[in-house]
């Protein structure tokens, strides 16, 4: 895994080629990043089925439960099939869009 730090999140990108171990990976370390906005890029697995983006299912729910954003970068899912508690953008700069506007959601309180 690869990680890249920017002003208040990280990105992760997976070195490998296993979308399931990548996310499961993800939530064995979850405690090193806990207190981060994450986004997870995934733009590399090109055409990825509901199944294996719902390996981040219980990781975002369990990050965003602490008050941090948890935003994946896939531009092939179909957006309709995603269930809504996953945060799921085509690009990086709307990942970062995304989470400059739950910062401002949490500074106002909602």
């Amino acid at each position: 895994m690869t990680i890249t730090e920017k002003d208040n999140y990280k990105i992760f990108r997976d070195e490998k080629d296993d979308v399931k171990d990548f996310a499961s990976y993800l939530e064995r370390v979850h405690d090193d990043y806990r207190d981060d906005n994450v986004v997870v890029d995934i733009l590399k697995y090109g055409n990825l089925e509901l199944d294996e983006l719902l390996a981040f299912l219980e990781l975002s729910n369990n990050h965003r439960k602490n008050k941090r954003s948890f935003v994946i970068v896939n531009d092939t899912i179909n957006i309709d099939r995603v269930p809504e508690e996953l945060m799921v953008v085509p690009t990086l700069q709307e990942a970062e869009d995304i989470i400059q506007m739950e910062e401002i959601e949490r500074d106002l309180g909602f």
